[in-house]
Formats: C-alpha cells, sequence, structure tokens
C-alpha cells in the first residue's frame, strides 16, 4: 500500500470511529455545550508548529477536544432556532461529496454531480407542487437561495422597466420598490441590503404574523400611483412573502396575496425556509394553497428536510432572468450543451461541492410518502408539546400551533428570560429565547427527524422543573 493511501485509510478510519461515538452519544449527553470558544482557544490555538503530525492524530485531537464545545444539534432534544438533523443517507453521501472532491460548477467536468442535482430538483418541484419548468440552484442556505431568487427578480423587474442593469448597472435606473409582511425574516432584509434595493415597505401582519391581502394591495396601488404620475413606464415591484413565520410557523395567504401582487404586476418571491416543505403533506395542503403562483421560491434542505450542512434551494420560473442575474461566460469555462443550465448559472458561486448530492439521498431514501411522514411528525410533536405545555399552571402558549413552532410565555418577561436561561442551564434539551410581539418567548422549533414522544416527554419535564425552580428561587 502506497503511503498516500495508508494516509486515507488510518484518517478515514479515526473519524469514522469518533463520528459514531458522537452521533451515538446523542441520547445520553447533555444538549447544549459544556466550554466555551474562549475555553477551547488554547487547544487549538497556539503558534503553529514547524512540522506537521500524522493526518490520524490530527483527527484525534480535533475530535477530543471539540467535544466538550459542541452542541448536540443532532439530538431529537434540540429545540432551538430551526435546524434538523441529518439523515443517515444524507449524511453518507454527504462524507461521499467529500471523497469525490468534484467542484460540481460544470455539467461537462462534473457530469456525475450534475446529473444527481438535477433529478434532485426535478424531484423537489414534483413533491413541492412548484412549475416544472423551473430552474433548480443549491446554495449555502436559505439565506442565499432568497438572496438568488431576489437577485433574479432584481434582473427581471430591470429588465422590463427598460433598464439594462447588466450594463449600467443600478444607479440612475428605475427604483425596485419591495413590500415585505411586517413579521418577515431579517435575511429578506439581508438579501435586499445586499443587492442595493434598500429598506423594504413593511405591511401589517395579523395575530399570527400573516400578512394581510388588503393592506398589501393599498400599499402597492399607492406606490404605483404616485410612480406612475411621473409617465416614466412600468413601476418595478417585488413582494415577499413567508411560509412559515419565525415565532407562529404561520403562513401567508398566498391565494389572496399572490393575486393581489400579480394585478400589480409584481414578482412575488417566497421565504419558504422551514415551511416550504408543507406543499409536500396532503393534508397541510391549505398552508401554502397558491404557493405555486409565486415566480420564486427559497428553502434550506438542512431544516425541515434533515439533510448536512450546508444546503439551501433556489427555484426559479424564470430560467432566463437565473441565468443572467447568476451566470458567467469565460474561455476557460466548458459549456455542456446537451441539457439544462449549468450548475453555476443558477447559484452565486462558480466553485463549490455538490450540495445536492444529500438532498437526492435524503429524497430517495425517505421517498414521497416518507417526506411527507417525516414533516408529519414534526407537527405532530409541535402539537403535543404545545398541549402538554399549555396544560401545566403557568404556561401560555402564545401561537396557533399549525405547523413546527410553539411560542410560550411564564407570565411576565423577566420570568420568561429566567426559565428559558434554567432550561439552557439544565442541559436535558435546548430551546432558545427570543422576542415577539413585544413579549419575550420561549421559541420551541421541532425540526429534527429523530424527535420522538420520549423526547417531547423530556421537554415537558425540563420547562416544568425550571418554571418551578424559577417561582421557588
Amino acid at each position: 500500500m502506497s503511503a498516500p493511501e495508508e494516509d486515507y485509510r488510518d484518517a478515514l478510519a479515526t473519524a469514522f470511529g469518533h463520528a459514531r461515538g458522537w452521533l451515538e452519544s446523542q441520547d445520553q449527553r447533555r444538549v447544549g455545550p459544556s466550554r466555551t470558544a474562549a475555553d477551547l482557544a488554547e487547544d487549538f490555538g497556539g503558534p503553529l508548529s514547524r512540522t506537521g503530525v500524522p493526518a490520524s492524530d490530527v483527527v484525534d485531537h480535533l475530535a477530543a477536544k471539540a467535544e466538550p464545545g459542541l452542541m448536540a444539534m443532532p439530538s431529537g432534544r434540540f429545540f432551538g432556532w430551526v435546524i434538523g438533523g441529518t439523515l443517515p443517507a444524507a449524511l453518507a453521501a454527504d462524507w461521499l461529496v467529500s471523497a469525490w472532491d468534484q467542484n460540481a460548477g460544470m455539467r461537462f467536468a462534473t457530469p456525475a454531480t450534475a446529473a444527481i442535482e438535477e433529478a434532485a430538483g426535478r424531484w423537489l418541484l414534483d413533491l413541492l407542487g412548484l412549475p416544472p419548468e423551473a430552474d433548480v440552484g443549491f446554495t449555502t442556505g436559505a439565506t442565499m437561495a432568497n438572496f438568488t431568487g431576489l437577485a433574479a427578480a432584481r434582473w427581471r423587474l430591470m429588465a422590463d422597466a427598460g433598464w439594462d442593469l447588466d450594463a449600467e448597472g443600478l444607479t440612475g435606473g428605475p427604483r425596485i420598490h419591495t413590500f415585505v409582511g411586517r413579521e418577515r425574516h431579517d435575511t429578506i432584509d439581508l438579501g435586499l441590503r445586499y443587492l442595493g434595493l434598500g429598506r423594504p415597505t413593511a405591511v401589517p401582519v395579523d395575530r399570527q404574523g400573516r400578512i394581510d391581502p388588503m393592506d398589501l394591495h393599498r400599499a402597492l396601488g399607492a406606490v404605483a400611483r404616485h410612480e406612475g404620475s411621473g409617465g416614466s413606464g412600468r413601476v418595478p415591484l417585488l413582494v415577499c412573502l413567508q411560509a412559515g413565520n419565525l415565532h407562529s410557523g404561520a403562513f401567508d395567504p398566498f391565494l389572496e396575496a399572490v393575486a393581489v401582487a400579480r394585478d400589480h404586476g409584481a414578482w412575488v418571491h417566497v421565504d419558504g425556509a422551514f415551511g416550504l416543505w408543507a406543499a409536500a403533506v396532503p393534508e397541510l395542503g391549505a398552508l401554502t394553497a397558491g404557493v405555486e403562483g409565486a415566480d420564486s421560491w427559497g428553502t434550506d434542505a438542512h431544516k425541515t428536510l434533515n439533510v448536512s450542512y450546508d444546503c439551501g434551494i433556489v427555484m426559479v420560473r424564470d430560467t432566463v432572468a437565473l441565468r443572467a442575474a447568476m451566470g458567467v461566460h469565460a474561455s476557460y469555462l466548458v459549456h455542456a450543451t446537451d441539457g439544462p443550465a449549468d450548475p453555476f448559472e443558477t447559484v452565486p458561486e462558480l466553485s463549490r461541492r455538490a450540495r445536492g448530492v444529500p438532498v437526492w439521498a435524503a429524497l430517495r431514501s425517505l421517498g414521497r410518502d416518507g417526506v411527507a411522514g417525516q414533516v408529519r411528525g414534526l407537527v405532530s410533536h409541535a402539537r403535543q408539546l404545545a398541549d402538554r405545555l399549555a396544560a401545566l399552571e403557568g404556561v401560555e402558549v402564545l401561537n396557533d400551533v399549525s405547523y413546527t413552532q410553539v411560542s410560550l410565555a411564564f407570565g411576565d418577561d423577566s420570568t420568561t428570560r429566567a426559565v428559558t436561561a434554567r432550561i439552557i442551564a439544565d442541559g436535558r434539551v435546548w430551546m432558545s429565547g427570543s422576542r415577539w410581539r413585544d413579549r419575550d418567548v420561549l421559541r420551541i422549533s421541532v425540526s429534527n427527524w429523530s424527535t420522538d414522544d420520549d423526547d417531547t416527554t423530556v421537554a415537558v419535564d425540563a420547562v416544568r422543573d425550571a418554571l418551578a425552580a424559577v417561582r421557588s428561587s
């Protein structure tokens, strides 16, 4: 055996042993880390040594020293933010992606990964009931998926207004007016900022965070009348809707809101970071009814689908706009001529790993019924938690639990903050604090495929114990 082959064998065998140990510890370990980044600095820092270290020894050191600073995000008892675990097929496929070491930007150079990602894209469009002609791109996460959809919108809206964005840039061109629900996720604002589109107009929402279609109609109409009075042609309008409110899990009323946007000639983008997957569950169809009428959609496969980081997904109906916004042509790039767009024409990066391969593996391992069953299970456990926690004295469930989010309060804000801190310190579960509708809340996100009834029982016990401890202190 040659030296390089032996190095790979030993390093990978060592990594496999540590990975198995980590995954098998999830049921027993505390969820939160036991050491801080500052605590760990000495273990990983200091001056770089002059001589190297064998690969397997590097892996041993990395695993042993990192373990106290790791969050048990793969655990079924992790309910923080909106972060899923990783399905076995997706994790194994992600290891292969690293071993294959393919730059997945060009179909000609890496036909296997391109074919796998294209198949995953077709499955996704079919599963979610979205237009089959849409382009699908695999981004780093939902933030860049939204950015990419908004970039396509910017290109199309400027072109329709008679402005050559590629040649002239934004300076001197017509302004794109953007409209969002008051409770949109901040990554929408971030994407707009990246694109130079400025602060959006916030439209009123109902008590669950759903955008009001009539208020949207009035806001769009007011801008169209004001801008149109100058006689400069079509006013570029962009509407961002939401599938899954961060705190309530609520979905914007797509049928009505999309129709309003269409009446005003607006492009509609949907931030469906974790909620778009509801479209795969027949009995949840009312949540996403009409979502297919939008122009672009962003989601995150690491959340509800449960694949490895990093993997966002953008889907855009207008393939010309997406490829114009993201694509590049250079003499050294070899374009395939036998099918869909090259992968680099649908995402911001030229060089990237084959993120869509774990998505393909997750979908292949689950099948259509399995995806629906996984999402259904997350919703079921969220409702179970809400019902059991609402039965505890002093616990208030603030949202209608229609999807995977539960927001709790424990009387006044100081008590809610204290209970949240106790839960995190206890370590049996992890739930994140937040602020919603002018109240501090404890937010529970059920996002992990492995969460089961035992995990929800532990979660209820942890909340009960934390509340009792705060009351007695």
